[in-house]
């Protein structure tokens, strides 16, 4: 055998053994490509069932975006009109608190005046308290010699009243004693001398009476004293009444009868009664003109 038949030979050899190599490593691997065929497959089928399901969310996403977007829009109309509707409530804001700022201060100026004012009329309440304080305490000082005037007054009228009580029964023994002489006297034919008296009849002073004529005052009766023919009545020199005017007493339409005046205080004044029809009362009206 020749060397070229043994290298053929070896040769072939080897290309069986390669060969036979080949075919065990492509039998092998043919089952494994087959099975990873239906692995691929399978995973192909998953994978397009979850590309399925996938785009049905997709899609149920894409609609519910939309819906979401029409919500959107739509709220973002309503919302337009509201900032369009606060825009315009805003510039009637604007302006009625530019009218309210004019009106601020107009009303600061006429608070200032008003407080300028009514400092000037503190200061003038101030003194007119002051004068007030010093007529009342004259007030009182005038009703205080009222009152002593009153009182002496009234004692004076009851020693009146007195005296007269004691002249009538001076007078009434004096036509007792008259008719007794001419008793005695008669017989004889005489008649008795009226006695003349050495005293004259003492009269109460009066004061002069002022005419009223034209004077309208008019007040009501505070006071009675009927024991002394005296009354009170309910305004004083501060209304215009003086000493010597007289006031007619009123009740309704009926006349009461006349006061003169004879003594006056600031808010009352005290007088005589006069031609007296029927007693007078408190709260009769008394007046300068009937």
């Amino acid at each position: 055998m020749s060397a070229l038949t043994k290298i053929l030979i070896v040769l072939l050899t080897l290309s069986s053994i390669f060969l036979c190599g080949i075919v065990a490593t492509y039998v092998a691997n043919a089952d494994n490509y087959k099975q990873q065929h239906r692995d691929l497959k399978n995973e192909r089928d998953s994978l397009g069932e979850k590309v399925k399901g996938l785009t049905k969310q997709l899609g149920e996403k894409v609609a519910g975006k939309q819906q979401i977007e029409d919500k959107l829009n739509t709220k973002i109309g309503t919302l337009g009109s509201e900032i369009r509707e606060l825009q315009a409530s805003l510039n009637n804001v604007e302006r009625e608190k530019s009218l309210l700022l004019q009106k601020v201060n107009s009303w600061t100026s006429i608070t200032k005046d008003f407080y300028q004012t009514t400092d000037k009329q503190g200061q003038l309440l101030k003194n007119t308290l002051e004068e007030l304080n010093t007529v009342q305490a004259e007030q009182i000082k005038q009703h205080k010699e009222l009152n002593e005037t009153t009182a002496s007054l009234i004692e004076k009228m009851a020693i009146i009243d007195t005296l007269e009580s004691e002249k009538k029964r001076l007078v009434e023994e004096k036509v007792e004693l008259q008719n007794k002489l001419d008793q005695l006297l008669q017989p004889m034919g005489r008649v008795a001398v009226p006695v003349v008296p050495v005293t004259p009849e003492i009269s109460i002073a009066k004061p002069a009476k002022i005419a009223t004529k034209g004077i309208d005052l008019q007040g009501l009766v505070s006071a009675i004293d009927l024991k002394n023919s005296m009354a009170k009545i309910s305004i004083g020199s501060a209304d215009g009444v003086k000493d010597g005017m007289k006031f007619h007493v009123t009740r309704g339409s009926k006349f009461i009868c006349d006061i003169l005046i004879i003594d006056v205080d600031t808010e009352e004044a005290v007088g005589i009664l006069e031609l007296v029809q029927e007693t007078p009362k408190v709260g009769d009206n008394v007046s300068t003109n009937l």
